[in-house]
């Protein structure tokens, strides 16, 4: 205690007199191992100091752990819960001069939530329409080796970093636009907050995420299937079918030309239906009209006349066949 006190006496009054702080150990030959610090909030702490040349003694100087002036040419800084957010250990030698050098070092403290929200906005997005959505971190520090990442599903769409300095934990928030489509229905976002501490911290980096956020979009209707056109032969009906894709799911109309359409994928038509007619798809993001031409065809005499000679023509020609293999 007493070799404590005439060494805290001599290291003030020498530094009064002439004070050399050094950065390098060529400028004070002083060496950390490890050469920096990364430590978890609360987590323990070990660094070793030392010397190859003759000396007067070394000690560290700090918040918390500082270690008593020695003769030894190696001392070791210790803490077992570092929580001084603001600490500046640093070693320090007495030679013909005394000279210190600061450890550099690094308190790092995880996300207490990472959450992802829309921004602005409630319940179903419209397709083509810009959204804001907003990633929240809290309790985070130091800020200035945070990360945000965006993912769409697992792919990384973008990524925010920060600048500030500050040591203590702080909120920050990201934000990332986006103009959904209708291949994004039912896609899931999430944000991500890494920090990434450099070659001395740990591997991989700490990282906390937030839940994923689904979203729905809703979108026009497009028909995807219905024939353009279609031949109707008189006493012979013809069923078309008209199916389309849209969110909410649309509804299914035949336009015949008069006040009362018929709302269903499949329609029967006949020779009497009209010969323009056309398919309505509709929701309520929009509508899509497909046109639909009818070509009516009547059983004359002269039509049966050449199917029934068609016919004819084809059994002769099988019976030839057949003969000619029999004989």
């Amino acid at each position: 205690m007493l070799q404590h006190f005439f060494g805290l006496v001599y290291l003030s009054t020498v530094s009064q007199i002439v004070l050399f702080t050094g950065t390098h150990a060529d400028e004070c030959p002083l060496q950390f191992n490890p050469q920096r610090a990364v430590v978890r909030y609360g987590g323990p702490v070990s660094v070793n100091c030392s010397t190859s040349v003759q000396h007067d003694g070394i000690g560290w100087e700090a918040s918390e752990g500082a270690v008593p002036m020695s003769k030894d040419n190696l001392i070791t800084w210790r803490v077992s819960n570092l929580r001084d957010l603001d600490i500046e250990p640093f070693c320090y030698i007495n030679l013909d001069k005394q000279c210190q050098i600061e450890l550099p070092i690094t308190i790092y403290k995880t996300p207490d939530s990472v959450s992802i929200s829309t921004v602005y906005h409630i319940g179903p997005m419209k397709e083509g329409n810009q959204y804001e959505l907003q990633c929240d971190v809290l309790n985070v520090a130091p800020v200035q080796y945070l990360t945000v990442k965006w993912y769409k599903g697992q792919t990384l769409v973008n990524q925010t970093t920060f600048t500030d300095t500050i040591k203590t934990p702080v909120n920050e928030t990201a934000t990332l636009m986006i103009r959904p489509d209708r291949s994004d229905d039912g896609v899931q976002y999430r944000c991500e907050a890494e920090l990434d501490l450099g070659e001395e911290g740990p591997r991989p980096p700490p990282k906390v995420t937030s839940k994923p956020l689904s979203i729905t979009v809703h979108f026009r209707p497009i028909i995807i299937e219905t024939k353009l056109s279609s031949v109707v032969l008189q006493g012979y009906p013809v069923v078309i079918v008209c199916e389309a894709e849209g969110n909410p799911k649309p509804t299914i109309s035949w336009n015949l030309g008069t006040n009362n359409p018929v709302y269903s994928e499949t329609l029967t038509i006949t020779d009497s239906t009209p010969e323009d007619l056309s398919c309505i798809a509709n929701n309520s993001v929009g509508t899509d009209i497909r046109h639909v031409k009818l070509s009516k065809q009547g059983n004359s005499p002269n039509y049966i006349a050449c199917v029934v000679v068609a016919l004819l023509v084809l059994f002769i020609g099988l019976f030839l066949c057949v003969w000619k293999k029999l004989f």
